[in-house]
């Protein structure tokens, strides 16, 4: 079966193959392409986990410091598994350092979006860009002031 139709039939076979290949310093039979697409998807992927969990935690940390009354357990609990998972993800991929401020940039938004959902307050009620630094978001110690 030629790489397109293996690819397209059966995904993880392709993935064996262009190993083999690989191995067998058989450059000339790869894929190109299509292993081209799937390695920038692994770095998209990667960056999109990211950000959304900082989406979650931002969102929480928001929550926690304009909703002050109703903080919680479970509140924590979200925060302090979104930054064990930011900081695994770091760990297991450092380029994405790179990119951290942009992916705060862009998960803001959407956190934005959540408290206001989830709190009931008005939009006017939050800051317009992300309050917290990297450091605050990172730091197991920090929830933010009500």
């Amino acid at each position: 079966m030629n790489n397109t139709k293996l690819y397209e039939n059966d995904f993880n076979a392709w993935i064996a193959q262009q190993i083999s290949l690989l191995k067998a310093g058989k450059t000339n039979e790869i894929d190109t392409e299509h292993l081209i697409e799937e390695l920038e998807d692994m770095g998209i992927s990667s960056l999109r986990e990211l950000e959304s969990r900082f989406v979650i935690l931002i969102a929480h940390l928001l929550k926690w410091q304009f909703q002050f009354d109703q903080q919680s357990g479970s509140w924590r609990g979200s925060i302090n598994e979104q930054r064990v998972q930011v900081l695994r993800l770091l760990r297991k991929i450092p380029s994405l350092k790179r990119q951290i401020n942009d992916a705060i940039t862009d998960a803001y938004p959407d956190a934005l979006e959540i408290a206001i959902d989830e709190t009931g307050l008005p939009e006017s009620c939050f800051p317009k860009t992300c309050p917290y630094s990297v450091e605050q978001l990172l730091d197991k110690q920090f929830y933010p002031e009500t």
